[in-house]
């Protein structure tokens, strides 16, 4: 009896263990209670750092999702992320990922950032390549110490840069845009003045023809982009508007409501007025 005891108390001790690895799972009374919204779609940024979750669960359902941040957990799958087509914004940093093959179907993914997973090779990045707004992609973190095996590899920046062209920031680093570019300008300065004073030395032998001066940037570079408006900030002026012109209604009526009053009023006879 001793030891049938002893090994229904083994199995309950496993069967805890077995739950314990395999983590919290994401529910609709998850999302809801994380949130505050009642329906799923109607869920545009998710916080869920640090919370344990291993599986990804009903998250797929959140349809209209653009922001999302699953960092600090125990995540290895990303199956039902392939479902969020709206997603421009994914934080993975120090989960248990090694495929990212899911992600190639969030089409308007613009930051990723796997720092602190699995991935070891570019191989494992390729199914990224067909995300033609992807602008920003992390595997490492100095400050944070997070990094993937493929970051050992010598000049992998460089590769995910030729695999990637259109990035414009690797690992927080610009390597395109506004930024990178008036680092190259000063750059190609410094280089054309270093051959400036070979030229000038050579203008007076006639060895050389001079050059004519090119303009450093073009000529729309520093003209504005014009702002770019989510779909968050759309649904915040059309909430502010429903309002706006509930209060605009309310106001009316509080106008008819005093109208009718000081009408009626004034219609009733005065008590102190007697009419002979």
């Amino acid at each position: 009896m001793e030891g049938h005891g002893e090994a229904e108390v083994e199995e309950e001790e496993e069967e805890e263990e077995e739950e314990e690895e395999e983590g919290v799972r994401i529910t609709p009374q998850l999302l809801k209670a994380s949130t505050g919204e009642f329906a799923l779609e109607s869920i545009l940024l998710l916080k869920l750092r640090g919370r344990g979750i291993a599986h990804l669960g009903c998250l797929g359902d959140c349809a209209n999702l653009e922001w999302l941040d699953l960092s600090g957990n125990a995540i290895a799958q990303l199956g039902p992320l392939a479902a969020l087509k709206s997603l421009a914004v994914l934080n993975l940093s120090r989960n248990r990922v090694a495929s990212l093959e899911p992600l190639g179907s969030c089409h308007n993914l613009q930051s990723l950032n796997v720092a602190g997973n699995l991935v070891s090779s570019l191989q494992q990045l390729r199914c990224l390549t067909g995300l033609r707004r992807l602008e920003s992609l992390r595997l490492r973190d100095p400050l944070a110490r997070l990094a993937n095996p493929l970051c050992a590899a010598p000049a992998y920046r460089a590769a995910l840069a030729d695999m990637f062209p259109g990035l414009k920031a690797i690992d927080g680093e610009r390597v395109s845009g506004r930024g990178s570019e008036l680092y190259q300008l000063c750059r190609d300065l410094d280089s054309s003045l270093g051959r400036g004073g070979g030229a000038g030395a050579g203008a007076g032998t006639g060895t050389e023809p001079p050059r004519t001066a090119q303009p450093w940037v073009e000529a729309s570079f520093w003209e504005p982009r014009p702002p770019r408006r989510s779909s968050i900030m759309e649904e915040a002026y059309k909430q502010f508007g429903e309002v706006l012109q509930e209060c605009r209604e309310l106001s009316r009526r509080a106008d008819d409501t005093i109208a009718q009053a000081e009408r009626a009023l004034s219609g009733r006879p005065d008590p102190n007025s007697f009419v002979f």
